[in-house]
């Protein structure tokens, strides 16, 4: 196995991560000033994980237009997305720091300057964050479990001190109104807007096209965390004094003893776990922008990221610090920027991408874009291939559609009477061709979604050109990267084959990897897999064959 593919994470070790950068700076920094509480603060708390719900499906078809910025949108625009995205790093790392200023000195340490601690906090956390994914995933292996139940515990231990009628004090002082609602809703959306640089680790988690639910159960974790806490939070201090409190978890953690009291200071305990995770975060934020420099090609950031985030956590612009200004920054410049952001990256190269730009402007007007890829065509109309074949010619391509029933509307083949799996092929002079002469011909839209299976011809390969078709591919972004990649003699002959009863070619072979015992799923070749050593080295990985011997097709893995 190369490094390249040694540095990546399991999927648990992702869902770990998430849960350490998160989970401190959310107890810390939401519920200050009864901020995101009462009635409207846990129902738009529950709006936006349910939003987030879809929006982890749009990040993840959004990857593969992540791991070369320069390549997917220009080198002038790929600089300013970069710029976008290291502002944000750079803040929010500064704010972190500046809050961890504030805390240590006032529940650990004192006599200590707060700036000599953030100094040594941010040293300790930029230390080895330029290295590999790898690292961060065994310290979430590690210590990830260990700070929920740490959390989870003290949690459990203040409910005991909870009150009724303090919950009814908060019910009767809170106000469920629709600015309300809406207010807390995306202020939930901005503090988890850091999950916008998942798309940046992608390349490095396993299986990457099935990382959507290890990220969704992150942040209905995270999600249930906070629900938890805006019913625990009043229950123990009651409505007016969540009102003033600016860090009401500091002083729950104080009440958070075991029964007996068996240390008089277990607070500093929880203390420590949130420090940790608010280190970690930090480090984190200084790994995300390693890879966001480097994929946007700004140079190397490995020395001076650190150095300016502290410079923005102790330094004051006309008596403002980062804490008076970050929040305005998240709700009106980087959220809607990265939404913008993003939706170009889709539709960028497409030939149809002006019209696909307007579409998408109304659907984020009314929130559909977190579907990621509904589109105006009902279910009936559409052809769901489920297998493409792509063989090479001298004067272009040919790709084969398999579907598990495509009417022939050429007029070749079976008449009305033919059922079950059905292909269609279509020549070109190159894939913008093909994609004309579908649109031309077919009656149906094509809809890539629901695709399992990619064969290549030995040809194809051989001279070269499965770059241009990766490059097509890319450009399609409802095409799933969880693909099964093979190769044959003949595509075409593959996707024809009718010995399945009825079923597509591309269900049968997936069904030949997955329902089987003894680990042949893992040895599968992915279409992420081809993209990640596309970028890597330029070449393709060895891929399964496909052969079809005394009519049954057989496949060959590596």
């Amino acid at each position: 196995m190369k490094f390249a593919e040694n540095n990546r994470i399991s999927h648990r070790q992702l869902y770990r991560q998430i849960i350490l950068t998160f989970l401190a700076p959310f107890l810390l920094c939401l519920f200050g000033k009864g901020r995101v509480l009462g009635v409207s603060g846990i129902a738009g708390t529950a709006a936006a994980l349910a939003i987030l719900s879809f929006y982890v499906i749009f990040l993840i078809r959004l990857a593969p237009y992540y791991t070369d910025l320069k390549k997917a949108a220009g080198g002038i625009l790929s600089r300013i997305i970069g710029v976008f995205f290291i502002a944000y790093v750079l803040l929010t790392g500064a704010y972190l720091l500046a809050l961890l200023e504030t805390i240590v000195p006032a529940s650990l340490v004192t006599g200590v300057p707060g700036r000599w601690i953030s100094f040594f906090a941010i040293l300790v956390c930029s230390m080895g964050t330029h290295r590999g994914m790898q690292r961060r995933g065994r310290m979430a292996e590690v210590s990830g479990a260990l700070l929920l139940g740490g959390i989870l515990l003290m949690m459990i231990l203040c409910v005991g001190q909870g009150k009724v009628s303090y919950l009814q004090e908060m019910a009767a002082g809170s106000q469920l109104t629709g600015e309300n609602f809406l207010q807390n809703t995306y202020g939930i959306l901005c503090a988890f807007s850091g999950i916008g640089l998942l798309p940046f680790a992608l390349e490095h988690v396993e299986k990457q096209g099935s990382a959507g639910k290890p990220t969704a159960l992150g942040i209905l974790t995270l999600g249930g965390i906070l629900l938890g806490m805006q019913l625990l939070l009043p229950a123990v201090f009651g409505w007016k004094r969540l009102l003033a409190e600016p860090y009401p978890v500091l002083p729950l953690l104080a009440g958070a003893n075991l029964p007996g009291n068996v240390l008089a200071r277990f607070d500093v305990l929880w203390m420590g776990f949130l420090l940790y995770s608010l280190m970690f975060a930090i480090g984190s934020l200084l790994h995300y922008g390693h890879q966001v420099i480097r994929k946007a090609h700004l140079g190397n950031g490995r020395y001076w990221m650190a150095a300016v985030i502290y410079l923005l956590s102790v330094w004051e612009f006309g008596g403002m610090g980062i804490e008076d200004y970050y929040g305005a920054f998240l709700w009106y410049v980087f959220v809607p920027g990265l939404l913008v952001i993003q939706l170009f990256l889709m539709f960028r190269g497409k030939a149809r991408w002006k019209k696909k730009a307007a579409a998408a402007v109304s659907a984020m007007l009314c929130m559909c874009l977190f579907l990621g890829g509904c589109a105006g065509v009902e279910p009936e109309k559409r052809m769901y291939p489920l297998a493409l074949g792509a063989d090479a010619y001298e004067n272009g391509f040919a790709l084969t559609y398999g579907t598990p029933d495509l009417p022939k509307s050429t007029g070749q083949g079976k008449s009305e009477e033919d059922g079950g799996a059905q292909v269609l092929t279509i020549e070109g002079a190159d894939f913008q061709e093909i994609e004309s002469v579908y649109n031309r011909s077919q009656e149906k839209y094509l809809d890539m979604g629901h695709l399992q299976i990619l064969v290549l011809s030995n040809e194809i390969i051989e001279d070269g050109r499965w770059q241009k078709l990766l490059a097509y591919l890319e450009d399609e972004p409802f095409v799933g990267e969880n693909v099964y990649v093979f190769r044959a003699e003949d595509a075409r002959e593959v996707l024809r084959w009718q010995g399945g009863q009825g079923t597509s070619v591309g269900e049968y072979v997936q069904g030949l990897l997955e329902n089987r015992n003894g680990g042949e799923q893992k040895r599968g070749v992915t279409l992420r897999q081809l993209y990640h050593q596309k970028y890597e080295t330029e070449s393709l990985p060895q891929l399964p064959e496909i052969r079809i011997i005394n009519k049954e097709i057989q496949v060959f893995l590596v």
